[in-house]
């Protein structure tokens, strides 16, 4: 039995060398089985998701698209962009999701740095395109009509473990967010992974309620496409909404779940679970963020069959440890779990800021190397330069995460060192806040502080000096934010002042801050 408590089904074939792969054995295998639930109810059964990216890759191909591109991706969430995500791999490209619901703005920087030679959207964010590509593809209507329909079959690109499948931007510490690229090589990792412990199979419903730019959308899609399971897809406002979302996971039956643990709490504090059959789950998985314990005792309580673990990674590796939660929390356990073992494709090491290995019980920073982990950050060797070290005739990448070792627990996870932090699930670079905050032009400077209360919850506050000495409106700083920062970067906060401290070198005193903000 694995850890899922179910028989090994990991099924598959053999080991894929390309994400594409995935697809076209299940096309082959269960033609007629849905792969993809839309949003709006219609689906995909794996023969029309295959002709449809087909139809894409023949497309691109035929607009110039070569292998080794980058094709950007800006749709709202739905069947249309996973048709995409194979057909731009078919055509030998990588894709670049890109968030539809952040500012245009943002859009237009990441897809100029990654040099996108086509993109797929839609007329409403054509605004997001950074100048003339080669093709801008819309997506029709429907499950046989998304893409172009053509005779030609998808082109004869080389597939190769290396190459590049797709790049995440996450927030930069200069303003700028990083591309973290992904090869095939570093998911059909994860994938396979995540086959061989949580045993998915064809009759398996997964939800996906994470975005596409976000990485937990890897395992949703590309675990259920390789084993002919269906997944899916919770739109936007879907997922905001408990009560509605507690409703879909019963009257679907689904049988994996995967999201932050802010979502989860969301669901047990305001969907009415209990008035819900959801005993079709199988695993419930979080990822993103510290789950408090009383919260997730709640879930867990709420529902009780499947099992439960808590998967840890940043985007660069992807999940590299998990640990299985108890099948039963203790009533009086009020500390969150660790972050566990390390998965069988990622190996540890922990290092202090010198570089010296620490002992088990000692606190350190954890590095990862292995299969999973990232080539690099898209056009930035100044910035890989500074977070791979070479040790043991191996690359190992610091996560930037404090962790130290407990016998019989794993690791446990104690923060960051840097100014990174997470909330709800995102990964947030607090200067990449100060950069819009300075875009005002009534603010003079602009530093942005973090704290985390005892249940993990993230408050941001934006500490500002105006030029003039009067301040702007609270409602005008929100709205200026909203339209210069996604929602989940948008500061809880603003604090006032007339000259920001400043340390003994001049720079910003962030700690100082801190402590007024807490007061």
């Amino acid at each position: 039995m694995t850890p899922g408590g179910r028989p090994d089904a990991a099924g598959g074939g053999e080991t894929a060398v390309h994400l594409a792969d995935y697809l076209e054995r299940s096309a082959a295998r269960w033609p007629g089985r849905v792969a993809v639930v839309d949003p709006a109810g219609w689906s995909l059964t794996y023969a029309q998701l295959e002709r449809q990216a087909v139809a894409l890759a023949a497309h691109l191909a035929a607009h110039g698209v070569q292998h080794g591109d980058r094709v950007g991706v800006v749709l709202p969430k739905g069947a249309a962009g996973v048709a995409a995500f194979f057909g731009i791999m078919k055509a030998g490209a990588a894709y670049v999701p890109v968030d539809a619901g952040a500012p245009a703005e943002r859009g237009r920087r990441i897809l100029a740095d990654c040099q996108v030679r086509a993109a797929i959207t839609d007329a409403e964010h054509h605004d997001f395109l950074p100048g003339p590509l080669a093709t801008v593809v819309a997506p029709g209507d429907g499950p046989d009509a998304l893409y172009p329909a053509g005779d030609r079959p998808a082109p004869a690109r080389p597939r190769h473990p290396d190459d590049l499948a797709y790049i995440l931007y996450t927030s930069g510490s200069t303003g700028m967010p990083k591309g973290v690229m992904l090869t095939h090589a570093n998911a059909v990792s994860f994938v396979d992974w995540c086959s061989s412990v949580f045993a998915p199979s064809e009759t398996d419903r997964f939800s996906s309620h994470a975005p596409f730019h976000f990485d937990l959308s890897i395992l949703d899609l590309y675990v259920a496409i390789k084993h002919g399971a269906a997944v899916y897809l919770i739109s936007e406002e879907l997922g905001k909404n408990p009560r509605e979302l507690a409703r879909f996971v019963a009257s679907h039956q689904l049988t994996v779940w995967y999201s932050t643990p802010s979502i989860l709490t969301l669901l047990v504090q305001f969907g009415a679970l209990g008035s819900h059959d959801a005993s079709a789950l199988r695993l419930v998985l979080f990822a993103g963020e510290v789950f408090p314990v009383k919260h997730l005792r709640e879930v867990q309580r709420a529902w009780p069959h499947p099992a439960y673990y808590n998967l840890y990674g940043p985007t660069e590796t992807n999940v590299c440890t998990y640990a299985r939660i108890p099948d039963r929390i203790d009533d009086d356990r009020d500390t969150p779990f660790p972050i566990g073992q390390v998965c069988a494709h990622c190996r540890p090491l922990v290092l202090d800021a010198g570089g010296t290995e620490v002992p088990a019980g000692d606190e350190g920073l954890l590095y990862i190397s292995g299969a999973s982990v990232f080539p690099g950050y898209w056009n930035r060797p100044e910035l890989n330069a500074t977070v791979f070290v070479e040790r043991d005739g191996a690359r190992w990448y610091n996560t930037g995460d404090v962790v130290r070792w407990v016998e019989g627990d794993g690791f446990v996870y104690v923060g960051r060192r840097d100014r990174m932090v997470k909330r709800r699930g995102y990964r947030i670079e607090l200067g990449e806040i100060e950069r819009a905050l300075y875009l005002h032009p009534r603010v003079r400077e602009a530093a942005v502080v973090a704290s985390t209360d005892a249940d993990g919850g993230v408050t941001i506050v934006a500490c500002l000096a105006s030029h003039d000495g009067a301040n702007p409106s609270i409602i005008e700083l929100k709205t200026f934010c909203a339209s210069h920062l996604p929602a989940y970067m948008s500061p809880d906060r603003f604090a006032f002042h007339d000259r920001l401290p400043r340390t003994s070198t001049d720079k910003v005193d962030y700690q100082a801050l801190r402590q007024a903000a807490a007061r």
